[in-house]
Parts: structure tokens; C-alpha cells; sequence
């Protein structure tokens, strides 16, 4: 006889979608099923107040789709305060897609992803991220023109990585001079976690400024080239999270700091690319803040990239590109000096300067 009971180990499965923290009013949520190129993917629009949703697909081999699910609204609602704390006329979107890239991704399968992208009429426009390259992003824009971060052979900005990991760069620099009185790297100890697309290019900028940089990925084989191509030490110790360091760099995924890490890392300065580095955004920033540890909010300094890609439906040319995410050190700053101001985390200050512009454009009832 069949019962209506739900078991105890079946209640998690029925957690509320609206009522997470990380839905946070998203506008629209949808999934993407094709059963024949195996297509399972998700997009979330967060905002679209400020402009048409943009954010990168992440392809990404998920544990659960409620993993999926929780990524791509924690990625879309901080792709909306990215474009709102950087001033740009976008708001914020994301998609993932459930599989391993390198096993996984075909191109019927992008080719339907894109059609689903088309779909939304604009209201969200892609670009790359974990698991997907430039040359995607070149297939996708076959079906569909909501797509940003092509190559420049098809009239795009190309790969962002470089441009924002100039950003993180100068995110990192100004909250350098905000703890140590001077923007210089020279001699600091950073540790690099996560040496992809963005952390390699980080590594190169803070090299050339005569940093003591440490390397750390999943990789072993990445990791010695970076190492040989730039000089610098491997992390070969127990824990990451108990070494020295002046300035921890987070490049990889995100909530590396979480219960486990924050009362246990050394660093002064926290500045990385990953998103969404606080496992739990108001207490963990809390607790850095209460440490005295400075931290570079990753919505901020990671937007490069978003600027790069914006450049493409504005027609910036690449010093504007550049002069706009030079300014990413004037922006930190600015939180930085607001957030020991009114006793808050640096964290917190950032999100309120952006959900307070989002709020202003928001059309009057």
C-alpha cells in the first residue's frame, strides 16, 4: 500500500526554492532540460532594474542539482551588486550547467543551451566561467546574440581573464595601502589558492612587483608550470589555511572562508577572484572585520570582468576598459574607509552602496 508519509531523509529535498537566503527576489528562475543532447542546466535572473541580466555559464559537475540550484542564486544575486557597486547599467544573472566540461560538453549540447538562452528575448545575456572557454561562447553566439566574451575575430572582447585579474589586482593594491600604508606588493607574502585562467595572471602581475608568492591547486601538473614560468613557491604544506602570509588570494570556488577557516587564517588581507569567498556573508565578514584581517569584497575586485564583457555592448574601446577597472582601487578604498566608518564589514558596506543604487532605479509605486 502506497503512503503520503515523507520520510525524515526526504525533507531536505523539500527545502523552499523562494525561501532561501541566496533567492534573495530573484525575478526568474529557469530550467533547461534536453533529453537528447543531455542538456541540464539552470539560468537565474536576479535584477534586471539596472539593465538586462549578464553573467557568465558555469559547467560544473555538481553533487546535487540542489547544489546546482543554491550556486546559481548565490552567483546571479552578486552578479547584480558586481554591476550596481561599479556603476554599470547591467543587472545580474548566471547560469550553470550540470556535467563534467571535459567529459561532457558537446557542441549540440551549447548549441540547445543557446537556443534556451534565446529564449529569454535579452533579458539575459551569457559569457564564459568555470568550465567554458571563449570558443563556446563563439558556438553559443551561433543561435543567439545574448551572448558576450567572444573572440575578437567575431567582434567580441575575448577571454576576460586577463582584465580581471587586473582588477583583483587593484583591489588587492588599495587594500594593501588601506592595512599597510602603501600600495606596494614588494616583499609581501601572498598566497595564490587556485591558479586558472584569472589566478595565473595575478600571479604574473604581483611577481613583477617583487612579491613572495606561493601557489596552491588541485592541479599538480599546472601547478609546476606556474611555478617554473613565474618563480615561485608551491604550497606544500598540511594546511592552507594555518600558513603564513601577508595576503590571502581565494581564486578558485568560493566559501573558503567559512567556520573552519576564518579564526584559523593569518594573512592581514583577504583579496581574491573566486565569488563568493564567505560561506555566510554577514558572519564570517563580521569576524574579519573583529580580527583586524581586511577584506577586499570579491564582487568588487573580481569586475573586471563583467566590465570587459559590458565593453561589448557599449563599444568601449580597451582604454576605456582599462581606465574603468583601474577604478576598482578607488572603489575599494572608498568601501574600505565607509566600512571602518560606520563600524561595519567591508562586506556589508559594499552590499549596501549597491543594493541602495539598485533601490534608486527601482520604479516608484
Amino acid at each position: 500500500m502506497s503512503s503520503n508519509v515523507v520520510s525524515t531523509s526526504e525533507l531536505t529535498k523539500l527545502d523552499p526554492v523562494f525561501g532561501q537566503f541566496s533567492y534573495d527576489d530573484h525575478e526568474q528562475v529557469v530550467f533547461c532540460h534536453d533529453k537528447d543532447t543531455g542538456l541540464k542546466a539552470i539560468i537565474g535572473v536576479h535584477s534586471t532594474v539596472l539593465g538586462p541580466a549578464l553573467g557568465g555559464t558555469r559547467m560544473w559537475n555538481y553533487r546535487t542539482e540542489w547544489d546546482a540550484l543554491n550556486d546559481v542564486l548565490r552567483l546571479s544575486r552578486g552578479m547584480s551588486f558586481k554591476a550596481a557597486v561599479t556603476g554599470l547599467d547591467l543587472g545580474g544573472g548566471k547560469a550553470v550547467i550540470i556535467g563534467d566540461s571535459r567529459r561532457d560538453k558537446t557542441k549540440e549540447l551549447l548549441l540547445k543551451f543557446g537556443e534556451f538562452i534565446h529564449s529569454l528575448g535579452g533579458r539575459y545575456y551569457t559569457a564564459e566561467d568555470v568550465g567554458m572557454e571563449t570558443a563556446d561562447m563563439d558556438l553559443i553566439r551561433d543561435v543567439t546574440p545574448y551572448v558576450t566574451g567572444t573572440s575578437e575575430s567575431r567582434g567580441g572582447a575575448g577571454n576576460p581573464s586577463p582584465i580581471t585579474a587586473y582588477g583583483v589586482y587593484m583591489g588587492m593594491k588599495a587594500a594593501a595601502r588601506f592595512k599597510y600604508g602603501s600600495d606596494s606588493l614588494k616583499g609581501k607574502k601572498i598566497l595564490v589558492q587556485g591558479i586558472g585562467h584569472v589566478g595565473e595572471v595575478l600571479v604574473d602581475l604581483v611577481s613583477k612587483e617583487d612579491a613572495v608568492v606561493t601557489i596552491n591547486d588541485i592541479n599538480r601538473e599546472r601547478l609546476e608550470h606556474v611555478s617554473d614560468k613565474y618563480q615561485c613557491k608551491i604550497f606544500e604544506g598540511a594546511d592552507i589555511y594555518d600558513s603564513e602570509a601577508d595576503i590571502y588570494a581565494p581564486c578558485a570556488l568560493g566559501a573558503t572562508i567559512n567556520d573552519d577557516t576564518v579564526y584559523r587564517i593569518k594573512a592581514n588581507v583577504i583579496a581574491g577572484a573566486a565569488n563568493n569567498q564567505l560561506f555566510d556573508e554577514y558572519r564570517h565578514g563580521n569576524i574579519l572585520r573583529d580580527r583586524g584581517i581586511v577584506y577586499a569584497p570579491d564582487f568588487l575586485i573580481n569586475a573586471g570582468g563583467i566590465i570587459n564583457v559590458f565593453s561589448e555592448l557599449e563599444g568601449y574601446d580597451k582604454s576605456v576598459i582599462k581606465q574603468k577597472t583601474e577604478n576598482i582601487f578607488n572603489t575599494t578604498l572608498e568601501i574600505l574607509s565607509h566600512a571602518d566608518k560606520h563600524g561595519l564589514s567591508s562586506h556589508r558596506s559594499a552590499l549596501q552602496i549597491a543594493q541602495e543604487r539598485i533601490a534608486r532605479r527601482k520604479p516608484s509605486k
